[in-house]
């Protein structure tokens, strides 16, 4: 399944459609496609962010593409989404089997979903 890279924007959980990275030598922000890797130095933006993005006082904002749309979902995105039901469906992911403590261990304090076990000795 093919991960989708979020909008870098805080709180924005939009899928990232463009990459903007900073020229700061030139006083520039390039706002381009979406880069076929994340950078750490370059941030994603989704259609909105991208749409509103504007630059700093004596900065430019050169635009490599003049709109940037959500792409629709490819079949292999429908496929992988089909498959993941399924797979909830038949209870296989999720389901643990209850742990079963050997008979000399006993349980003598709990602190939230810690617990606090003594083996005794045979």
């Amino acid at each position: 399944m093919r991960s989708v890279r979020q909008c870098s924007r805080t709180a924005c959980t939009e899928a990232a459609v463009a990459t903007l990275t900073y020229v700061y030598a030139d006083s520039t922000a390039v706002l381009g496609p979406l880069a076929q890797r994340a950078e750490p130095h370059s941030y994603d933006l989704c259609a909105v962010h991208a749409g509103r993005l504007t630059a700093p006082r004596g900065w430019e904002v050169v635009r490599l593409q003049p709109e940037f749309e959500t792409p629709p979902p490819s079949k292999d995105d429908l496929s992988a989404l089909a498959e993941a039901v399924r797979e909830a469906g038949r209870g296989g992911r999720g389901v643990e089997a209850p742990v079963v403590e050997p008979r000399n261990v006993t349980e003598t304090a709990r602190r939230g979903h810690l617990r606090v076990l003594r083996a005794e000795s045979d």
